[in-house]
């Protein structure tokens, strides 16, 4: 299968200050790709040398098997972008904003344009200029996604928006993917991240660390499992399990904390009277930000 995004050994200074280096990726079609890293790793740098923005200092990329640079006027055609720092005409009204952007695309995408803002609870009737960050931030959104794009490329999408909007850009997104697009989203929120996207890769430094799919990072996420037993029970039938970090005790209660699979804690427990377990899954920011434990 073709993907939709390929990049390969992409590298971009500026100066003696590096943007990505080497970056690999391959985002396949009809997914949702999770960009993760904090502000400055090289995310927008990313989005930018695959538009053709900006230029390489070395390494390639293709966008539907397109050269990013020959054929960057076919590629912004059939994508939604929206940046990370997002800039429109003030004294424009987003009506305004939505028939310039049609016109320059040639297609008539006022009426989607109008339905999406419906969805965000945005009027396009207000310039710019008077509108707040969150509403900034739609218009944005609406300019990304009303001509129906092959590919969405979404460079920090949620900054700004209240939690209402942002379950519905989630929805926004699910519905684009039903149609057909693949969508790429850069953000430093993780549990945003967990919710809605396949794959993530996480970027530090400009370089990749580690591209997977979101249930291997989640498997790797702590738990922690309270078992309360008719009577207690050792602490060293379950210390020396497999992936089993901490074990303490509180009378008949042994509470264990773990990474990985649990069968073997599981069964270890069956060899005795369990009276209630309680099960906590951890937060799978402990592994993103394991990544990034040497940093400030």
């Amino acid at each position: 299968m073709t993907a939709i995004v390929e990049t390969n050994d992409l590298t971009k200074f500026y100066g003696q200050t590096r943007g990505v280096e080497n970056l690999n990726l391959a985002i396949q079609p009809g997914q949702v790709f999770g960009f993760l890293g904090p502000n400055g790793a090289g995310k927008s740098t990313t989005f930018r040398l695959l538009m053709d923005f900006i230029r390489p200092t070395s390494g390639s990329a293709r966008v539907f098997g397109l050269d990013a640079q020959e054929d960057s006027r076919e590629i912004r055609s059939r994508t939604g972008f929206m940046p990370g720092d997002l800039a429109l005409y003030p004294r424009m009204t987003g009506n305004q904003i939505v028939e310039f952007f049609s016109f320059m695309r040639k297609i008539d995408v006022r009426q989607e344009a109008k339905r999406l803002a419906e969805r965000l609870d945005l009027d396009l009737g207000i310039t710019v200029r008077n509108y707040s960050t969150g509403n900034r931030q739609k218009l944005g959104l609406v300019q990304a996604f009303m001509h129906r794009p092959e590919l969405l490329m979404l460079d920090e999408p949620t900054g700004g928006l209240d939690p209402i909007i942002q379950q519905e850009f989630y929805a926004m997104v699910a519905d684009a993917v039903s149609d057909g697009a693949t969508v790429f989203l850069s953000s430093h929120v993780l549990p945003e991240v967990e919710r809605i996207a396949d794959q993530v890769a996480i970027i530090r430094d400009g370089g990749l660390v580690r591209v997977d799919e979101v249930g291997a990072f989640r498997r790797e996420a702590t738990r922690v499992l309270a078992f309360t037993f008719s009577q207690p029970v050792p602490e060293a039938e379950f210390s020396t399990l497999e992936g089993v970090s901490v074990v303490t005790t509180q009378g008949t209660k042994l509470i264990i904390t773990s990474t990985g699979p649990i069968d073997a804690i599981v069964k270890a427990a069956a060899r005795h009277e369990v009276v209630e377990l309680e099960a906590h899954e951890g937060e799978l920011e402990d592994v993103f930000l394991a990544f990034y434990e040497d940093e400030p």
